[in-house]
């Protein structure tokens, strides 16, 4: 059976994988329930490519992975609603508040959040994001006009927002910019590839994968030779300043996954491992004294091979939910 975690994460990317670069509705329900997701129409992609500014409503639950301008009206009360944004890994998200008619005294809320949390648990977590987790939201109601603009700091951000008044709502600008050095990211996709370049900074990048994968390393630099090591209650590179670790669980919170393998060794060739997780990461721990690389690839497991894991495989560590 598949986890919580697993059916709300994958029924959100999943779709975004079909239908790339297009809008998505979350709200979960049972499949012949849904309604008919908006797809973009060649005519909509000509007038976007014309420099046309794309529009739509939004909904309670929502998710975005295009530009544009999205407008929230509430025709009931609404006191559990959410919008979450991704773009590509090397993007950063800019959102614009437009237009604010909410009620702040009378229990109105809206924030924005940098990263992603779903349940309590956060991406980036709270040792991989440069801000304190106090610090990533951005309160409409304490802030105002204050900051009418915000910049999330890796390729996801959300918004949260609580509505009383049928009729009140709010319309915001989502931007995207290119970010040259992304750190921490949530795949659109189940199969791609990437590289990832920590530049002499002390920190640490999350590359998020939310499918069973198989992970090949092809090419890692880091700043000192060490050696390759499963991880083991006795071994592992916790004396090391930079190196490169595998986790897998089912969080969506890094921190909170198991440490699967760890590379402590610059090397070119290919390193392979398959991880039957719900969620699979690569993290790279960086002292900022050196410039640190590492390119991979990765695709889903399919259905055989997740179904007979044998040899390199992690299955033990990934635990049904109950």
């Amino acid at each position: 059976m598949p986890s919580a975690f697993q059916f709300q994460c994958h029924f959100i990317l999943i779709f975004l994988a079909a239908s790339k670069g297009e809008t998505r509705y979350l709200e979960v329900r049972d499949a012949g329930e849904d309604e008919p997701f908006l797809l973009l129409s060649e005519d909509l992609k000509r007038e976007l490519s014309a420099g046309q500014i794309y529009r739509r409503s939004l909904r309670c639950i929502d998710m975005l992975s295009i530009e544009g301008q999205f407008t929230f009206t509430a025709e009931q009360p609404q006191l559990h609603c959410a919008t979450f944004f991704i773009g590509e890994p090397e993007e950063l998200i800019t959102i614009d508040y437009d237009f604010v008619n909410i009620n702040c005294q009378g229990g109105d809320l809206l924030k924005v959040f940098d990263g992603w949390i779903l349940k309590g648990e956060k991406f980036p977590s709270s040792l991989d994001h440069p801000l304190p987790t106090s610090q990533r939201y951005v309160d409409f109601c304490e802030s105002g006009n204050i900051q009418r603009s915000i910049r999330s700091s890796q390729n996801v951000a959300m918004i949260f927002f609580r509505i009383h008044q049928p009729g009140n709502g709010f319309t915001v600008t989502v931007k995207k910019n290119a970010n040259l050095f992304p750190c921490n990211v949530i795949s659109q996709t189940p199969s791609g590839r990437f590289t990832m370049v920590i530049p002499h900074q002390h920190r640490n990048c999350s590359f998020s994968i939310i499918y069973p994968v198989v992970i090949k390393i092809s090419d890692l630099i880091l700043g000192h030779l060490n050696g390759l090591f499963l991880k083991k209650p006795s071994a592992g590179c916790a004396g090391v300043g930079d190196f490169v670790e595998l986790l897998g669980g089912t969080s969506l919170d890094p921190s909170k996954m198991f440490p699967l393998a760890d590379l402590c060794h610059s090397f070119h060739g290919s390193a392979q491992m398959k991880i039957g997780c719900d969620n699979t990461v690569l993290r790279m721990v960086s002292s900022g004294k050196h410039i640190n690389r590492v390119t991979f690839e990765y695709h889903q497991l399919d259905l055989q091979e997740t179904e007979n894991r044998k040899e390199n495989s992690i299955e033990e560590f990934c635990f049904p939910s109950i």
